[in-house]
């Protein structure tokens, strides 16, 4: 038998040219698994035979689960399919975020000459790019000029927020915008069929398949990644309190420049750290500040950013306040979809001796932390995990006494730690002020290195000093505030801090 003969089909068997090959990149969560078992039941019931199977990714989103389909007309015999995508060989690629199909790309499942790439814009950020202590984000404008090049043809919507839209998840849409690719020869009233098939949620799923069908119709195939912006929260509560806000908010208003925006978020975020008068000492600060700025105030910009993040630190007590919020319950509860079903929610604390020292009241504190045996006996207390119900009443209820001790944080050793530090970084970067203006701007934006509590916190603090000290060996240079720049950029790049030990390894080459 020749090698032309081999390859010639049997009597009844489907050509390779006939079988349609769709990939779907799917999250946790997503309805993957959903989205797969529609497509095979819409090609089982147009006759066609179908094969699907799925390669779950290590875990929910450091590798999305990759689901595939086969599926070639009914001959009478069954043909042999792939379980596994091929690069090269895929004719539909459905990812389900939008960094999914640039992995898909990588991995060369998308092609000029064959692919149609459904992807929605969303994000679900990475843990890569969580666990970057700066800015870990992934370009997302890379893979939209990536997808544009390499994809036959590209259908990009925001399909997570048309399915929310719409009562539904994102499989529905997803499935929406496969009907309207034209890609699969079926007509749109059997894909619709297939989800009345399925049986569940199908109103709100044919809503989302027919909101996502007409934006895969529709959209710009140059669409670019979705973003949300939030509305300013609304501030509510008894009369009189909201008179005094009113009258803080009057005051924001006078600082110069087109500060207003920042000064109000970060009024909000002291005012629901701690009360009003809280607020009022924020916005005492900001305004001796202003006093020393002139235009354009990034001085007075930058401060209202970041003293609101100094004041509004994380300690215990806002952990425990933010972990009993019902706003909290409600969003969990809606991003599981757990409806009226019972959910278990368990927390995970892990405060250090100094955590807890410093939720003492500022004498005592003291005196524990300067005590070896008594800190050595906090942190054998309490420096394990601790998993906390919040779903019980006494897990709650800890959290809750815990979140309730706002009242009482002003009087307490970290409160005074952090003040002091506070005020320490507003001396160094007010002290550059007359002789560079741009280097104790920098030194004001290096406080974004200071964040989290416990461990994440004590690495935040250690980079800072480290960071400030390296500025001052090159205050005197003309580029200092660049270096500044460079110097935090380092410090965010990494969580062991190798790349600010280069960083300031160079600077001491030359000082």
């Amino acid at each position: 038998m020749s090698v032309h003969e081999s390859l010639e089909p049997r009597k009844g068997e489907a050509r390779l040219e006939t079988i349609l090959k769709v990939a779907i990149y799917a999250v946790g969560g997503q309805g993957g698994g959903v989205l797969t078992g529609w497509i095979e039941a819409l090609a089982r019931a147009q006759g066609y035979v179908c094969q699907a199977t799925s390669v779950a990714g290590v875990s929910q989103r450091t590798g999305a689960t990759i689901y595939y389909l086969e599926m070639a007309p009914s001959s009478g015999r069954i043909p042999v399919f792939s379980l596994m995508p091929a690069a090269g060989d895929v004719d539909v690629m459905i990812a389900a975020e939008w960094m999914e199909a640039g992995r898909a790309i990588i991995r060369g499942f998308v092609t000029p000459d064959r692919t149609a790439l459904i992807a929605s814009t969303h994000r679900n950020l990475a843990v890569s790019e969580k666990m970057v202590p700066g800015d870990g984000l992934a370009d997302s404008t890379a893979v939209r000029e990536a997808a544009l090049q390499v994809a036959k043809r590209l259908i990009a919507a925001d399909f997570e927020a048309i399915a929310v839209n719409a009562g539904s998840v994102i499989s529905a849409s997803l499935f929406g915008a496969l009907a309207a690719s034209g890609t699969l020869p079926f007509p749109r009233h059997a894909f619709e069929a297939a989800i009345r098939t399925g049986g569940k949620a199908v109103e709100p799923s044919l809503r989302a398949f027919a909101a996502g069908f007409s934006a895969a119709e529709t959209g710009d195939p140059r669409a670019t990644v979705s973003t949300v912006e939030m509305p300013a929260p609304k501030v509510s509560g008894p009369a009189d309190l909201l008179a005094d806000w009113d009258r803080l908010t009057v005051r924001a208003a006078a600082l110069p420049g087109d500060t207003l925006a920042m000064v109000l978020a970060g009024l909000r975020k002291v005012v629901d750290f701690q009360d009003l008068d809280y607020g009022a000492s924020y916005l005492a600060r900001l305004e001796s500040l202003a006093a020393l700025d002139h235009a354009p105030f990034d001085l007075t910009r930058e401060a209202a950013k970041h003293i609101a993040n100094a004041m509004a630190y994380d300690d215990v007590i806002r952990v425990a306040d933010l972990k009993t919020r019902d706003a909290r319950f409600i969003r969990i509860r809606g991003e599981m979809a757990a409806g009226d079903n019972p959910m278990h929610l368990t927390e995970f604390m892990h405060p250090r001796g100094q955590e807890i020292a410093g939720m003492l009241p500022r004498r005592w504190g003291e005196r524990v932390e300067a005590s070896a045996t008594w800190m050595a006996r906090l942190d054998r207390w309490f420096g394990h995990g601790r998993r906390v119900r919040t779903d019980s009443l006494r897990g709650y209820l800890m959290l809750y006494v815990l979140g309730g001790m706002k009242r009482h944080r002003l009087g307490t050793q970290r409160h005074a730690q952090e003040v002091a530090h506070r005020e320490r970084w507003l001396d160094v970067a007010l002290g550059y002020l007359d002789g560079n203006y741009a280097l104790a701007v920098e030194v004001l934006r290096c406080r974004r290195l200071v964040k989290g509590y416990s461990d994440t916190h004590a690495r935040g603090l250690s980079k800072f000093d480290r960071v400030l000290e390296g500025i001052a060996l090159v205050a005197g240079r003309e580029d200092a505030a660049d270096w500044a720049r460079r110097l935090r950029e380092a410090a965010l790049q990494d969580e062991k801090g190798k790349a600010l030990d280069g960083a300031l390894a160079t600077i001491h080459s030359f000082v």
